[in-house]
């Protein structure tokens, strides 16, 4: 699988994201056709190659001396719907602009179609956003991940008055990105550079395992003291990685009653616990006692900690942070004689490797029809090795 790796060192806008993609590989005339596929005459799409902070980088500038700048989102979604673009493109810039009306529409009161962009509304900035997707598309990227964003503070002037950084429009599209404070005090953060990563980005954090292949540099226009006013694209095949993240939530207990075991088992599951298990340790002095131990998502973290607070003796939760392989899972359902019997089918690259009936339907089913549970299970499993 190919990813990119968007390493925002000065935050990210839309068009040190082009820069930056084209400076990994992507092809400038391909960005020049972005103008045309839209419809849109007399664009002049430029690059120079810059330095910032002895980096060197690409800049980005885009023309359009005749454009007035201000266009409603229902002109845009259409202008983009009958775009000659690639299927994935168009559908990625589509989702970018119903996200900034949506956001937009929040902060002013107004339903998405009654949202007037004033300066989302250029054709810079339709060409930012159409035109990263379909640099994307042509690196044949199937994955984004990005590093935590910096949040800047500061003051910026738009149509709507006088706004505070991140503008309101960034921090409504960035719900569910990693961001960090930093002292510059400068946008750099972007609405168009927001709608572009929260609608491709699928993880924030650290850079995946990967075979390196290319690195591109895009670079904004100011220079800031702290740091080089760049953004950086690492480009590689991604490595064999685990598929699941979940954690691992422990505490030792040498003071309480089993009975009650069960009930702080049951509270566990019931707050989202993939696996629930004890084990008996000796403790300090020689006291028997044992670990109760809770895997997890990391979602669910917050909730099974409480419940293992609430319902035992514990005094302190450790949490471990793990990578977990996984098969991909679904569910089929058996017809057998008197009822029917769930069955958990495991999958590796599309082909089933584990099957498991439920043990709780296998149970039902053999109650009801006086049978062993073992001899509904053996019949479950076999008939979903047929189906």
């Amino acid at each position: 699988m190919r990813v990119a790796y968007f390493d925002c060192i000065a935050g990210i806008t839309g068009d040190t994201s082009l820069a930056a993609l084209l400076d990994a590989g992507a092809e400038l005339e391909t960005l020049r056709g972005v103008p045309a596929a839209l419809a849109i005459e007399d664009v002049e799409i430029g690059v120079e190659r810059v330095e910032r902070q002895g980096i060197g980088a690409l800049h980005l500038t885009i023309d359009a001396p005749h454009d007035h700048g201000h266009r409603r989102y229902a002109e845009v979604r259409d202008l983009v719907a009958g775009a000659d673009l690639s299927e994935p493109a168009r559908a990625r810039s589509l989702e970018a602009f119903r996200r900034l009306a949506e956001v937009e529409g929040g902060i002013h009161g107004v339903a998405p179609d009654e949202v007037h962009f004033h300066e989302l509304g250029s054709l810079d900035t339709l060409i930012d956003v159409c035109g990263a997707f379909v640099l994307l598309d042509e690196l044949e990227v199937e994955r984004v991940v990005s590093s935590p964003l910096p949040f800047a503070r500061g003051l910026v002037t738009a149509a709507h008055g006088v706004l505070p950084l991140p503008a309101p429009a960034t921090l409504g599209l960035l719900e569910g990105a990693t961001l960090v404070g930093v002292d510059t005090e400068a946008e750099l953060v972007t609405p168009t550079g927001a709608a572009i990563a929260a609608t491709v980005v699928e993880e924030w954090g650290a850079l995946p395992p990967l075979t390196l292949e290319a690195v591109g540099y895009g670079a904004g226009t100011k220079d800031f003291p702290d740091r080089p006013n760049v953004v950086r694209v690492v480009l590689g095949t991604e490595a064999a990685r685990p598929a699941g993240r979940v954690v691992l939530l422990e505490t030792n207990l040498d003071d309480f009653a089993p009975e009650l075991v069960p009930d702080a088992v049951e509270r566990c599951v019931a707050a989202g616990a993939l696996d629930v298990w004890t084990v008996p340790v000796h403790m300090k002095k020689g006291r028997p006692g044992f670990v109760i131990s809770v895997l997890a998502r990391p979602e669910a973290q917050g909730e099974i900690a409480r419940a293992l607070l609430e319902e035992t003796s514990a005094l302190g939760v450790r949490v471990a942070r793990l990578d977990r392989y996984e098969l991909d899972r679904e569910e089929r359902t058996v017809e057998l004689d008197g009822g029917t019997v769930r069955v958990k089918v495991g999958l590796l690259d599309g082909r089933v490797v584990n099957l498991a009936p439920e043990h709780d339907d296998c149970a039902a089913l053999a109650r009801s029809t006086a049978r062993s549970v073992k001899s509904v299970w053996a019949e479950a499993l076999a008939r979903a090795q047929t189906s």
